[in-house]
């Protein structure tokens, strides 16, 4: 069942295909400041449901990840990436790291967590 999402204004709109069985959390410098729990997603399973040019984007460091949030209320609401699961950007398995702090009626907060350790990995 689709979950959709939105930002605190409701300016950046999204939706999922189904909730995720776990979230992440990480403590890179950029995710312990932004503050979102991420569940990460296919490309084909989310969809923008915001005209894309509502959305702004933030890159930073190597410039392989586009972090994408809302001009109007600021809030961080999903990242483009290539997949990591080597350790090296794999460009051939994209993945969407959704805010799932940001889903719409729904229990993320019963979900398991796994814990990164961004600062001392990556």
């Amino acid at each position: 069942m689709p979950v959709k999402g939105r930002c605190h204004c409701g300016a950046i709109q999204f939706e999922v295909g189904e909730m995720p069985a776990e979230l992440t959390s990480c403590n890179c410098s950029f995710c312990v400041r932004r503050g979102g729990l991420v569940a990460y997603y296919k490309p084909g399973q989310f969809k923008l449901a915001t005209a894309p040019s509502r959305v702004w984007t933030y890159q930073w460091g190597d410039y392989l990840v586009q972090h994408h949030y809302c001009p109007v209320c600021g809030m961080g609401t999903h990242s483009e990436m290539p997949g990591f699961e080597n350790g090296q950007p794999d460009f051939d398995n994209p993945r969407i790291a959704v805010n799932a702090r940001l889903f719409e009626d729904t229990s993320w907060e019963t979900l398991p967590v796994k814990h990164v350790n961004g600062r001392e990995d990556w």
